[in-house]
């Protein structure tokens, strides 16, 4: 029997403020649970830090390039197989409830049931501009007005959305609950996506409560501005944060509100477990536990995303299931790899593939085997830079390559804060030779960067005649049939009754 598939995502998520992965006060137990007994990924990465683009490398199992899902205005084309795709054409019942920020007339994307709307606009609104990359959108651009605004509320457009993901998510689940107990044996593969602890850090008062203050330390890694590297120094410019000022209790503020979301978060993640317990589910189900980027929090000077470094590129990333051993590995991976997991897990083929991937399966790690593979390679083509950055992370080194800026390498096992830059120290020449050379076969950096240019430009025309009328909007609408739902007329509500009544009623 085929097992089930679920899927947990969170939005914005390092694996540093997780317990499993060391945070001293971090409270996840329901993360925790599943990765002491599951095996838990130490090195794994999104493909291109920033939403939209790397959910739909995660969801292609392709490198941003490949797919051309260059920033959060990029079109997901319809013509993209994803693992949903594959999915059900290998005999799954798929499901989304939640965010997957898709843009374009296709939201679904292969999924059969999609119980939710997004949380974020499907149009070309966010596009940037590289012929203009020194110019900030006030409308959509991050700002330090965030993390100064960072605090408690009783409700938020967040904790709406997430519950509503949640409630969604667990009430599909008992649906396929009751199918089992009718006799249909499909298996069933959702994920259920929130937008928790992606900024505004601003938590309600329960989660909030969980931490105080003085359990907050702040950003352990500080670096002046005048000595960053140019692409942060263009980062802390377009969030403002190099010219607004945030006080040690601003900071502690926002950590501690995203240390409280992250809590909401995992008890989201323990509510979906209890539910494929409840409908007897858990010991056949593979429950994957990520996210689509981490978060800076204050590292660095830095906030948010759209950088290679640890808080940003890194995800948590833990299986739990069965054929799934417990223990860690430190093989790097990345989201492309989640594509052909599912698959063979499904009992696909190569032969079912639509078009070529960029990823490997992560079974064999899962199940604790070697895996002489042990790299993650990263491309981030968005804001706040007007070329390409790409990122190879290759056993214990992380190479970052941005035209117009210097190199940089660094070895994450000496140096996890990535503090001290190797690209200039002879003793790693041909290190780093190697890798220029493997980011020049790789990419044409110029080409990319012009093809990008191209596409902000018609996305930009298009989303004017949309702004003028052109069109139907994209969002998203759940359909619902009130006249299928509950007890009507059209049958008898004892049938009803039965049908919902989950366990069913057995007569003595």
């Amino acid at each position: 029997m085929k097992p089930n598939i679920v899927i947990i995502m969170a939005d914005q998520l390092a694996p540093h403020f997780c317990g499993t992965y060391g945070h001293k006060v971090a409270k996840t137990p329901n993360i925790d649970s599943l990765a002491k007994g599951g095996m838990r990924f130490d090195a794994a990465y999104c493909n291109s830090p920033l939403c939209a683009p790397s959910r739909f490398s995660f969801m292609s199992g392709q490198l941003v390039s490949r797919i051309a899902a260059y920033d959060n205005a990029s079109e997901f084309k319809a013509a993209t197989p994803t693992f949903a795709h594959y999915l059900k054409t290998l005999g799954y019942r798929t499901c989304l409830s939640g965010k997957m920020h898709f843009v374009g007339p296709d939201q679904k994307h292969g999924f059969q049931d999609r119980i939710t709307t997004d949380i974020y606009p499907s149009d070309f609104a966010w596009t940037p501009d590289w012929e203009a990359p020194d110019e900030r959108i006030d409308k959509w651009y991050h700002n330090m007005q965030t993390v100064k605004e960072s605090g408690v509320a009783v409700a938020t457009f967040q904790t709406d959305y997430d519950d509503e993901v949640g409630f969604a998510a667990k009430r599909w689940l008992i649906d396929r609950g009751r199918d089992r107990a009718n006799g249909k044996k499909e298996p069933f593969a959702m994920v259920a996506s929130f937008i928790h602890p992606h900024d505004p850090y601003v938590a309600k008062p329960e989660w909030w409560n969980l931490y105080s203050d003085n359990q907050i330390e702040l950003p352990e890694c500080k670096i002046p501005t005048e000595k960053m590297d140019p692409f942060s120094q263009r980062l802390m410019d377009g969030i403002e944060a190099s010219y607004v000022p945030l006080s040690n209790e601003e900071i502690i503020r926002a950590r501690r509100a995203y240390l409280a979301n992250v809590s909401y978060f995992d008890s989201k993640v323990g509510e979906i477990v209890k539910t494929l317990k409840d409908i007897n589910e858990i010991e056949n189900t593979l429950i994957i536990v990520t996210a689509d980027h981490g978060d800076m929090l204050g590292e660095r000077g830095l906030w948010y995303k759209m950088n290679f470094f640890e808080h940003s590129a890194r995800v948590p990333l833990i299986f739990s299931g069965p054929g799934v051993v417990k223990g860690a590995t430190r093989n790097a991976c990345s989201l492309v790899d989640i594509l052909p997991t599912l698959l063979e897990v499904a009992g696909g083929g190569e032969d079912i593939l639509g078009e070529p991937i960029d990823g490997r399966s992560l079974l064999p790690l899962a199940r604790g085997e070697k895996d002489k593979k042990n790299e993650a390679i990263g491309e981030y083509c968005a804001e706040m830079t007007p070329y390409p950055v790409f990122m190879i992370r290759r056993d214990n080194f992380k190479y970052i390559h941005c035209d117009p800026d210097p190199p940089q390498m660094y070895n994450l096992d000496e140096d996890p804060l990535e503090k001290n830059n190797l690209a200039f120290d002879s003793i790693y020449s041909s290190h780093v030779e190697n890798f220029s050379i493997e980011v020049s076969e790789r990419w044409n950096s110029e080409k990319l960067r012009l093809d990008i240019i191209n596409t902000q430009k018609s996305r930009r025309a298009l989303h004017s005649a949309m702004e003028a009328g052109a069109g139907e909007h994209w969002d998203y609408d759940p359909p619902s049939d009130a006249s299928q739902k509950y007890v009507r007329n059209h049958m008898d509500w004892t049938v009803a009754a039965e049908r919902y009544r989950f366990p069913p009623y057995k007569s003595k």
